[in-house]
């Protein structure tokens, strides 16, 4: 795992300018590879590479980078893992188009495939995470490529006919460059307070993308715009799949699901550094730790967070797979002081807004781990394969009793319902039994009251899992771009309601929050992070799987328990969906209460200028009240605050103040080499 950066063109004094650039962006990313940092500088054509290695593979200097193809036509710095680059030495020794190996590690093996075979090949023979960017000297172009589904990131821009073309996996190392521009994307912004996160391609500055996921990048040293290819989509494995179902029985699609699983972990527990791996007790880690520990030969270590809040706290669960299983489990319960004392951290953390609570504890959990070991599986996306968020169901089961009403109708409806006020519709739902266990219920209804006025379920489902439902009303001189909860996307042919939702969240969701939420938390302590249930080959077969295996009476998630169930007794794992969060509401009427009402202080945000403080009030005032429950709302205000804090300048403007690592070694230490 590695932090790469770089630039093509710019303007620049000297060569020693160039050199003092790229040696900044790579100690502003030092955290991603405290190992090894090199940069490299093709001075003609002002091309620049800096990089940052946490060294997993082949941990001697023959898998430094920046590195060069045998033949010198290439220079690649790449962040992630190949996790079959075995298998693609010994197809390219058949071949006869095997270099004489240096090393041993994926990197050198990317390369000669690259060299073998051209990007596009190379890249679809590949099983792994990564994140590159490759200079073809010959050409004199510049590749940036992303893995298929996003598990690495990767920003890139140019911000003026006449700028420079950068790149990089954070932000943070952009804004080294003295050509950046630090304006900030208000289409993005509206969208950040949706979502809670900032969608591809869209970043926090104007003029900064995020590379698609399964696609590659070819940017000119003559200029122009960059072109962008796809070798692989989410969306055509979902649709190819559903035209092709598996006729197989559940028993049929059980041993394979537990086969490809069994080689993805397999691949992915190979690493010349200490192993281990996240355990929370619930079925998509325990289903990863329980084929770990069926193809060690030592106890696997795993790790847990606790909280002593009884609904908040997974680790007696994870406690008691470990002990079946046979782990080297170690667990860590954390006092809300230690959880809070995170909250500092975030803005430099995340780069730009981010606002998964979530966040927290994931950091804590990778900072546990990192006491132990370099790298960790992880048993995320089990959710958005097969099935697994309640939204889903709930989603589908109201689509199905609107589409049947006129939607001039639906609309009156739903200003009917909105014209109630939050306070009247807790009381109605807490006389209901089928809504009195929710929290807040009447007022969630109230909330989404516009929802049934949706013309499709997707653009209802988007409305189900936006924030502030009304961006534009929110963030002043914004318009919001196409998005899911505009109804912006396409249906996706073959595909039912829940099918439909689960595909939307593979695009959005889980590569714009999921992953991005555990590449920051984990690499922000120098752990490299891997999920197995990525490997594309589960994807593809997942798609494949009848629905019927995936939800099937009521029960989510259903083949992937049939496989854990072969390895834990059901009686461990069986028990309602607690998610991985922590007390913000109860934080931001108590302990957080001073540190909120400062950001969210109505001179402050008038004074910005960003965000409308007439809503934003009244959401604070409410749930200081009890009347609603405003936590999600308010933390992604709280976040967007938070965060510019952090990255404005003395002058109160919105420009980026870079964050520098403090461990990070001097810039003449650091290895340059000049082409």
């Amino acid at each position: 795992m590695c932090g790469i950066a770089g630039f093509v063109g710019g303007k620049w004094s000297s060569e020693a300018e160039q050199t003092r650039t790229l040696a900044a962006m790579a100690t502003s990313i030092r955290h991603r590879g405290p190992d090894h940092s090199a940069v490299w500088l093709d001075v003609e054509p002002r091309v620049g590479f800096a990089f940052n290695r946490l060294a997993i593979i082949d941990l001697s200097p023959a898998g430094n980078q920046p590195m060069h193809s045998h033949t010198g036509r290439y220079v690649v710095v790449y962040n992630g893992e190949i996790y079959n680059h075995q298998e693609l030495r010994k197809q390219l020794e058949e071949e006869g188009q095997a270099p004489n190996w240096v090393g041993h590690s994926d990197t050198e093996t990317l390369l000669a495939a690259i060299e073998a075979w051209g990007i596009r090949k190379a890249l679809q023979r590949s099983v792994g995470m990564f994140a590159l960017a490759l200079w073809d000297r010959r050409e004199r172009a510049l590749i940036l490529a992303r893995d298929r589904i996003g598990e690495k990131p990767l920003y890139y821009g140019r911000q003026s006919a006449s700028g420079p073309f950068l790149f990089g996996s954070e932000l943070k190392a952009l804004a080294q460059h003295p050509q950046f521009e630090a304006e900030i994307d208000r289409e993005a912004l509206a969208l950040f307070t949706r979502f809670s996160h900032i969608p591809t391609p869209y970043s926090i500055y104007r003029g900064i993308s995020k590379l698609r996921p399964g696609c590659f990048l070819t940017f000119s040293e003559s200029g122009g715009e960059p072109a962008i290819k796809e070798y692989w989509s989410a969306e055509g494995v979902a649709e190819a799949g559903a035209a092709d179902r598996l006729q197989a029985s559940a028993e049929e699609c059980t041993d394979e699901l537990e086969a490809l699983l069994t080689r993805a972990v397999g691949q992915q527990m190979i690493a010349d550094v200490p192993l281990g791996a996240f355990l929370s007790g619930g079925i998509d880690s325990s289903t990863v730790v329980a084929l770990m520990q069926k193809q060690s030969t030592r106890p696997v270590k795993t790790f847990s967070i606790g909280f002593r809040e009884e609904r908040y706290d997974e680790a007696k669960h994870a406690g008691a797979v470990a002990r079946h299983l046979g782990t080297d489990h170690t667990e860590l319960y954390v006092t809300p002081e230690e959880t809070m004392a995170v909250l500092p951290r975030l803005p430099s953390m995340y780069d730009e807004p981010f606002a998964d609570s979530s966040q927290i504890p994931t950091h804590l959990v990778s900072a546990l781990a990192r006491q132990h070991v370099t790298v960790s599986l992880s048993g995320d996306a089990g959710d958005e394969l097969f099935g697994g968020y309640s939204r889903y169901g709930l989603a589908a089961a109201l689509w199905r009793r609107l589409r049947v009403i006129p939607r001039p109708l639906r609309s009156l409806a739903a200003a009917a319902l909105g014209a109630l006020p939050p306070g009247l519709w807790n009381a109605a739902a807490a006389a209901l039994p089928q809504l009195a266990h929710i929290r807040d219920a009447g007022a969630k209804i109230h909330q989404r009251a516009p929802l049934f006025a949706s013309g499709s379920v997707m653009e209802l489902y988007g409305g189900i899992v936006s924030q502030w439902p009304e961006p534009n009303a929110l963030v002043i001189g914004a318009t919001e771009p196409p998005s899911l909860a505009t109804g912006a996307t396409r249906p996706l042919r073959n595909l039912n309601p829940i099918e439909q939702m689960m595909a939307a969240d593979t695009v959005t969701y889980l590569p714009n929050d999921i992953l991005v939420k555990l590449d920051r938390a984990s690499m922000a302590v120098s752990l490299e992070t891997r999920v197995p249930l990525l490997d594309h080959r589960v994807v593809e077969f997942a798609w494949r799987v009848p629905f019927e295996y995936k939800v099937r009476d009521g029960q989510t998630k259903w083949l992937l328990r049939q496989v854990l169930h072969r390895h834990v007794p059901s009686e461990l794992i069986e028990r309602p969906k607690m998610g991985f969060g922590v007390p913000i509401a109860e934080w931001l009427k108590g302990p957080l209460r001073d540190w909120a009402g400062a950001l969210l202080s109505e001179s402050r945000l008038k004074d910005e200028g960003f965000l409308r403080p007439e809503p934003i009030r009244r959401m604070w005032q409410s749930h200081l009240a009890g009347t609603i429950g405003g936590d999600a709302r308010l933390w992604t205000v709280l976040m967007f605050e938070s965060w510019l804090e952090e990255h404005r300048s003395e002058s109160g403007s919105s420009t980026h103040q870079p964050v520098r690592c403090l461990d990070a070694p001097p810039h003449s230490t650091m290895k340059v080499s000049r082409t």
